[in-house]
């Protein structure tokens, strides 16, 4: 099989339902931003770092975001193509990770800068990027059906991505990059 087509070359593409739309859709744009925010996740993911039950979870978040890009790279009215779901428990797991991790945190007393190591900027990165996603999908929502736990699960990852650098730098006792601003 090969891995190009050439029914992309005059800047279409097709979603899985068979209906052509242009590369700069939104359907597009908010699969693409999925597909971008993964690969970061597996960027922290391949980082020394992590605990393999850190890495374990990640690699299930990697599987819900194909989940969703699946969900958005559909054709709402046309794809009888049985797909993947995305549950309440995936957003749950993400709560319950989140707490699990804020209760070995210290108090958030400032806003936090990014970095302070190559982990720690990832997950920061991954956030963004996670925002970002979330912004499309709900704009796409209001043009088009979009699974509306899609939203709440990135909302979620994003708020997750965050909790998840501050624990990688408590973890390697390492000061948070605290922003205290200029008066």
């Amino acid at each position: 099989m090969k891995i190009y087509t050439k029914t992309g070359d005059k800047g279409f593409t097709s979603l899985i339902g068979g209906t052509r739309v242009p590369k700069h859709h939104l359907r597009i744009e908010s699969y693409g931003t999925v597909d971008e925010l993964n690969s970061y996740i597996g960027m922290i993911r391949d980082q020394g770092d992590l605990k393999n039950e850190t890495r374990d979870l990640l690699k299930e978040i990697q599987d819900r975001l194909f989940t969703i890009g699946s969900s958005l790279a559909s054709d709402p009215e046309k794809s009888k193509m049985k797909i993947p779901d995305l549950y309440e428990k995936d957003i749950e797991l993400l709560e319950i990770e989140m707490d699990r991790m804020n209760e070995q945190l210290p108090d958030l007393k400032h806003f936090i800068l990014p970095g302070g190591s190559t982990s720690v900027s990832f997950c920061h990165i991954a956030r963004c990027v996670c925002r970002r996603a979330e912004r499309i999908t709900v704009h796409l929502a209001e043009e088009s059906f979009v699974d509306e736990k899609i939203s709440i699960y990135l909302n979620r990852l994003s708020d997750f991505l965050f909790v998840l650098a501050r624990k990688l730098c408590f973890d390697a006792s390492m000061p948070e990059n605290q922003w205290i601003p200029r008066v």
